[in-house]
């Protein structure tokens, strides 16, 4: 048997059910993978809830996309996996499970300095921040902003930014200062006169901005900062990415990514694991939980306020 997490209707965190269901089959094409860890991701709780369109229900639906684990059993038509692969998952259905079936393109291979619980922390955040910054132009000698430096997506972008040679600031509490400086940013706290302090911090500017928080105090201070609003990319406040004339990629835009943008994802976390392999990439998981808690997992999700990441252990 396995056990998955599902739900019938949109609602609060208590609508999540945690069954158990027969083994689930693969295809030739196919592969299944027994679970070690999964990763608990905004746009989770935003499906689950409604806040994110998603089609009708036709039945009981699965949450989650990004995991790790060890492959059980590789399909017929299935060529360069094997039993016993150790493997980072992203953009699969369902990953708030046991066991789980998979496509070849869903899998990249687990790099050894990474527990289970920071592999599967990292599909949405990475690729995200990844793309979010090659969009954005991000290189030797850029100045970029960060707003929420030290959740998932804003501790990827820090840390290919800093590998790329930008000059990052970062807005986090000033309890996760610390944290942002080993990262290798500038860490600036967010509230009243944030547009004065990343100036001190910055005489000569900002280039570019990754709006990572979505409030109207970080949009407000990065107009303040950066007149060309085409340099300022949020992944967070996507509706709203038109009206104010800033550029949107995930975040609830009704604009889906192009072709290059997919095509950036997934150069996303085998980006990473070539930086953790040198020593320049880390993964923070700040929480765990058991599966059969994913409700708590999802609740404290959507404070807002986690440092790194939330994974839950089947």
């Amino acid at each position: 048997m396995a056990t998955v997490v599902q739900y019938s209707r949109v609602g609060g965190p208590e609508v999540l059910e945690v069954v158990d269901v027969p083994l689930p089959t693969i295809s030739e094409g196919g592969l299944l993978v027994e679970v070690q860890a999964i990763g608990v991701n905004p746009v989770d709780s935003k499906l689950r809830s409604g806040r994110r369109p998603s089609p009708p229900f036709d039945g009981p639906r699965g949450v989650g996309s990004d995991a790790s684990g060890v492959v059980l059993e590789v399909g017929a038509a299935v060529d360069g996996w094997a039993s016993g692969d150790e493997v980072v998952i992203q953009g699969a259905t369902g990953a708030y499970a046991s066991h789980l079936v998979v496509a070849p393109s869903n899998l990249v291979h687990k790099p050894s300095v990474w527990t289970w619980s920071q592999a599967a922390a990292v599909g949405i955040p990475v690729s995200t921040a990844y793309q979010a910054l090659r969009s954005l132009g991000v290189g030797e000698g850029t100045r970029l902003l960060i707003h929420g430096g030290t959740g998932g997506v804003g501790q990827a972008a820090v840390q290919f930014a800093v590998a790329w040679g930008a000059e990052v600031f970062a807005t986090a509490s000033p309890a996760n200062h610390a944290r942002l400086v080993e990262l290798g940013a500038v860490p600036l706290s967010y509230g009243d006169g944030l547009v004065e302090r990343v100036r001190a911090a910055s005489p000569e500017g900002i280039d570019v901005v990754l709006d990572a928080a979505g409030t109207d105090e970080a949009l407000e201070a990065s107009f303040a900062l950066v007149p060309d609003r085409s340099q300022i990319g949020t992944i967070v406040a996507g509706p709203r990415a038109a009206e104010l004339g800033v550029r949107a990629w995930s975040g609830g835009s009704p604009v889906p990514l192009t072709d290059e943008e997919l095509r950036l994802r997934a150069e996303g976390v085998p980006a990473a694991i070539e930086l953790a392999a040198q020593g320049r990439f880390d993964v923070e998981v700040s929480e765990r939980f058991p599966l059969a808690r994913a409700a708590d997992a999802q609740r404290l999700s959507e404070e807002g306020h986690t440092r790194g990441k939330i994974v839950l252990i089947p």
